[in-house]
């Protein structure tokens, strides 16, 4: 009772003095043993709105991670992370609130909403009045999860993370803002007065923003209480931990808490370059009014620098100072600006994410305005030959965000948090909104856009703020016209692409025409150079289709658009024009050695020398790639690929050109065709040309691009000819011969819900065939691996030789006319190789007495979890032969699930041949799935971020 007027007084005294509008004050009791914390706490919630309010709801983001069914447990399954649906019921957190209470001791109802369980709606027992304040007094439990989720919680350690733990007012301005937890950091409430006082076992110690008043130790039951106080606070983060990895650094602007982390720099040099920061934040954002800063790893991990600053310290082509103060500032920058200004941070998180890296791409402009892409490595023999050495260490903010754009995956800057993609989240949507900035800035040359935005910070310092108040703000300070940056930069994913169309030449003028590529009123920057020279520079504004302006004539030799890549132009290829010249005098031919980041200054053509193993027959191959690739994405990209295979001694390779067109805002977003054609072997001495010319047809839905729903049209003519040679092992079943293949396929590649379905029709001179095979995956609640595929496949024409199963439909090995699966010894009909499995056609794993269909079969192939990754399988089928009656087929066994999809081994129990455990050469039945493609492996990585 006495602690609880004792805090009650502090927190009185306080309020008063800070003026606040909502108080909180917390007692909290820490069981180490149990993860729970015990909290008695009171809110004192004012209505600053106009409105009477009769509920109130409040954020208890600790009960987010209470059952596998939560919006934060569907993200983990969006971004194909299995460890929280795996992870057991102890290691999951909840709360239990027991009471909540009015003033007078009235116990209220109160419930959590049904599709946001860590959201409490409080029923109040008289309406809360505008301009008056509600007591609430709750008492409740914190069951606390563990760390490895979302890095906060409880820590292998022992120790406790803590954020968003204890329980909050959402906030109400006309219609309240509650929504749930989904990792992205993104908490949404008022300002309030905290007053906590913690009570926790006597070697842990508490850090955290709030201001330290008082330890009271109490040695007798080795626990210990920390008194800590902090008004107009949001943030809600404290660790209590055994060991505090916490430096105090007092600088002259406010003291900094920090425990990132950088091998080999001296506390000295961390102290300096902490004071810088806090310098050059004070001076760029306004005076911080708090005491204290807290930057934790945690906050970095969260949000690093990508890109090369990612590779391990001894391969890091940066000084350690100069990484440590980049961790350290974009960190603070982050925490700086979202304790001061008070956004919406999931409906409008763009605006401070951008300021993030805008200042931060100006402080490097500022102090390291020589510093490199590549670092350190921009300087090494060979690798300074690469365009990537020339460019600047802030171009990687421009690249990041092109390329998701090129990727057509891009989305507006104004979108929900939790609706971007995680590339969007964590990369491109802040590095575009940075990148915005910058080019807002670059344009109103009539003010100092980064003076008005520190002046923009100090005003709404503390105060609930939108982009609207924002966007009124900026414009109130220029004469230039910058509504373009609102509805088209952020508010849409317009593309901005402008080209230079013609340039006409009278005696004493210049006449040139822009071309505005896309549907969009964004401005470009135009430069006059003589020889490499900038003469002068303008912006052109307004630009619908295209605009003609008529310049004096001078010593101008070439025109160029954005010459000092300010602008996030999708498209700089066609930037270039010479007054008088030919296509070469606008852009060079450039012939380069590996990939390089594009030069739009250049028609560039890339060597790659290629050494793979396709195949048993060809062994390595040794080669080289000519192509016009870049690191960004092209629309037309071309390839040739002469090699020369070591073990059949013979030039193989392929080569093929296709173009894509990428559609925004339309469920149809690529359709891409061209052809393709390859050469090499299929057997010993026997080798195959494929030629095929295809268009593909891709839908998604616009709306939801975190949704993995995907939808492709596919139609194409594949020619094969096959050329044997004397030394060959194998015979010909089958003339040359051209398929016309026309497939659908409809996917949702989910971790814990996944299916796909396609159906495929196929003619060609002898026959004609239509199948169809639905696949379906689910991991349930229990954790166990449930899979089923059908497969169903009949011919509507079929006058191949009736010797030949060429063209048949195969049981457990597909004979692959058309060459689309990556066997590694596609004739082998014994030995290891002949083992591969390609889950196709029948997807049997045994080979059984009647392997091929020539009128018609249909398979359902079934799995499910034993052990971890050891599962039991069994397929059965019908198989229908001309002249012979539908023969029935079944097999069983124990797979291997090591790597979904790319490493399995499968050992046969019992089929139509007995139990084949007990019979001979039981080693040869052993079946396996392998790839070597690179690109397949690293399609792992890929379905995380996009």
């Amino acid at each position: 009772m006495i602690k609880k007027l004792y805090i009650s007084f502090l927190f009185l005294i306080f309020g008063t003095i800070a003026g606040a509008q909502n108080k909180i004050d917390i007692i909290a009791d820490v069981d180490v043993d149990t993860k729970t914390i015990t909290i008695d706490q009171t809110i004192i919630y004012k209505n600053e709105s106009n409105d009477v309010l009769s509920e109130v709801y409040l954020n208890d983001w600790n009960n987010s991670y209470s059952t596998k069914s939560t919006p934060l447990a569907k993200r983990f399954e969006e971004e194909f992370s299995t460890k929280f649906h795996l992870a057991k019921s102890e290691q999951r957190g909840y709360t239990i609130v027991t009471s909540i209470k009015n003033k007078n001791d009235e116990s209220l109802e109160y419930q959590n909403l049904k599709a946001h369980p860590d959201v409490l709606k409080v029923t109040l027992k008289e309406p809360l009045q505008p301009g008056e304040s509600y007591h609430l007094k709750l008492h409740y439990n914190l069951v606390v999860p563990d760390a490895e989720f979302t890095d906060y919680g409880f820590t292998k350690s022992g120790d406790f993370e803590l954020k968003y733990w204890y329980i909050t007012p959402t906030v109400y301005n006309g219609k309240w803002h509650y929504y749930s937890n989904k990792n992205l950091d993104d908490l949404f409430i008022p300002k309030a007065d905290i007053s906590l006082s913690i009570t926790h076992p006597l070697n842990y110690k508490v850090t955290s923003e709030l201001n330290d008043i008082e330890l009271k130790p109490d040695a007798k039951n080795k626990r210990q209480t920390t008194v800590l106080y902090g008004d107009n606070r949001i943030d809600t983060y404290l660790s209590l931990r055994k060991f505090p990895q916490f430096s105090f650094i007092q600088t002259d602007d406010f003291i900094v808490l920090s425990n990132i982390y950088e091998k080999g720099l001296p506390p000295s040099d961390k102290a300096i370059i902490t004071d810088k920061i806090t310098r050059y934040l004070t001076q760029h954002l306004g005076k911080y009014p708090h005491t204290k800063l807290l930057v934790s790893n945690i906050d970095y991990n969260k949000n690093p620098l990508y890109g090369l600053n990612q590779l391990p310290s001894f391969l890091r082509p940066f000084p350690d100072d100069f990484q440590y103060e980049l961790k350290l500032l974009k960190t603070a920058l982050k925490k700086y600006i979202d304790n001061v200004l008070l956004l919406n941070p999931r409906k409008e998180h763009w605006l401070s994410e951008g300021l993030q890296i805008y200042y931060l791409a100006k402080y490097v402009e500022e102090h390291y305005p020589d510093m490199k892409l590549l670092g350190t490595l921009a300087n090494v023999w060979g690798i300074r030959a690469f365009h990537a050495a020339d460019l600047d260490f802030n171009f990687q903010y421009f690249l990041y965000s092109m390329e998701i754009a090129r990727k057509n995956k891009d989305q507006p800057l104004s979108t929900s948090k939790d609706s971007l993609t995680k590339f969007n989240t964590n990369i491109a949507g802040k590095y575009k909104a940075g990148v915005g900035l910058n080019y807002l800035d670059k344009f109103t040359d009539d003010i100092d856009l980064s003076q008005n935005i520190t002046e923009f910070l100090t005003t709404h310092q503390l105060k609930p703020v939108n982009v609207e108040d924002f966007k009124s703000f900026i414009t109130s300070k220029t004469q230039k016209d910058i509504n373009w940056f609102f509805t088209d930069y952020v508010n849409t994913r317009k593309k901005i692409d402008f080209k230079i169309k013609s340039i006409e030449t009278t005696e004493d003028s210049i006449q040139l025409t822009i071309r505005n590529k896309r549907d969009n009123s964004m401005p470009i920057s135009l430069f006059k150079l003589s020889n490499d020279s900038v003469l002068g520079k303008l912006w052109v504004e307004n630009i619908k289709d295209t605009k003609t302006i008529t310049l004096a004539k001078d010593a101008t030799d070439k025109f160029v658009l954005d010459y000092d890549n300010v602008i996030p132009e999708f498209n700089q290829r066609d930037n270039h024009k010479a007054v008088n010249g030919s296509f070469l005098n606008n852009k060079p031919l450039q012939f380069r050695l590996f990939k390089d980041i594009e030069d739009p200054d250049y028609n560039q053509i890339f060597f790659m020398p290629l050494v793979e193993f396709k195949n048993i027959y060809d062994g390595l191959t040794l080669g080289t790639k000519v192509y016009n690739k870049t690191i960004l994405r092209k629309r037309l990209n071309y390839r040739f690929s002469p090699q020369y295979a070591t073990k059949s001694k013979s030039l193989t390779g392929s080569t093929s050109i296709f173009y894509s067109h990428n559609i925004e805002n339309k469920n149809l977003f690529d359709i891409t065709y061209g052809i393709f054609a390859g050469y090499q072997s299929f057997a010993q001495d026997a080798f195959f040309t494929r030629i095929r010319p295809s268009i593909s047809f891709s839908f998604r839905d616009d709306d939801d691009f975190r949704s993995d729903q995907i939808d492709n049209i596919t139609a194409r003519y594949v020619s094969i000819n096959r050329d044997i040679g004397e030394n060959a092992v194998i015979e010909l079943d089958e003339p040359d011969y051209g398929v016309f293949n026309l497939r659908y396929t409809h996917s949702n590649p989910g971790i814990i819900n996944y299916s796909r379905f396609n159906t495929d029709f196929q003619v060609a001179d002898r026959f004609s065939k239509v199948s169809l095979n639905y696949e379906f995956r689910k991991l349930t609640k229990d954790n166990r691996n449930v899979n089923l595929r059908f497969f169903a496949g009949v011919f509507l024409k079929n006058n191949s030789d009736p010797n030949s199963n060429y063209f048949s439909f195969a049981l457990d090995r597909p004979t692959d006319y058309l060459f689309d699966l990556n066997y590694l010894g596609r004739s082998e009909a014994a030995g290891l190789f002949s083992q591969q499995i390609i889950i196709a056609e029948g997807g049997f794993k045994s080979k059984l007495e009647t392997p091929f269909a020539n009128q018609w079969m249909t398979t359902a192939n079934f799995s499910t979890s034993i052990w971890r990754y050891i599962q039991f399988y069994g397929d059965v089928g019908l198989v229908k032969n001309k002249f012979q009656p539908a023969k029935f087929v079944y097999d069983s066994g124990i797979r291997l699930n090591l790597v979904e999809d790319y490493f399995e081994i499968y050992l046969p129990l019992y089929s139509n041949l007995g139990w084949e455990i007990g019979q001979p050469n039981y080693d040869q039945r052993i079946r396996f799935m392998f790839t070597v493609d690179p690109q397949v492996l690293l399609g792992l990585f890929r379905r995380k971020w996009y």
